[in-house]
């Protein structure tokens, strides 16, 4: 079963922060463990563990874009960096598209957004761009 913004946003309303929500979303579908994914990603939610920076879930679509392109090949590093560097690229685009900004700071004071609104719609966002980055590579 393919993960969905549903997913993330479940994940998020259970407590994970913004960007464990988005990449624990699609663990299974990668073949990582929840659990690594999850202790991984906990210092990045909140902005960038608090610092209202880049917004976790933008984090997380970014963590999940980079562990699905990756050749992972460490003898040669740059073997797929540019190109997944470029993804990160797009990806980052669309969601400041959708959102009018990458950072926490400016997307929590949006006028008539509330913090949690505004943090589930990002999580849904993210988890909505990688579903759709998942279909455009399939």
């Amino acid at each position: 079963m393919r993960a969905d913004k549903h997913t993330a946003v479940e994940k998020f309303r259970k407590d994970y922060n913004c960007c464990q929500a988005v990449a624990c979303a699609y663990c299974a579908e990668l073949g990582m463990k929840e659990a690594d994914v999850f202790r991984m990603a906990e210092g990045f939610g909140s902005g960038m563990g608090g610092l209202k920076d880049t917004c976790g879930a933008a984090v997380g679509m970014f963590l999940i874009i980079s562990l699905a392109n990756s050749a992972g090949d460490m003898e040669n590093p740059k073997a797929t960096k540019s190109d997944t560097y470029d993804r990160i690229l797009e990806a980052a685009q669309e969601f400041k598209k959708r959102n009018h900004s990458l950072y926490c700071r400016e997307l929590k004071t949006e006028e008539g957004n509330q913090p949690l609104a505004c943090c589930i719609k990002c999580v849904e966002d993210a988890a909505d761009i990688l579903d759709e980055y998942f279909r455009r590579d399939s």
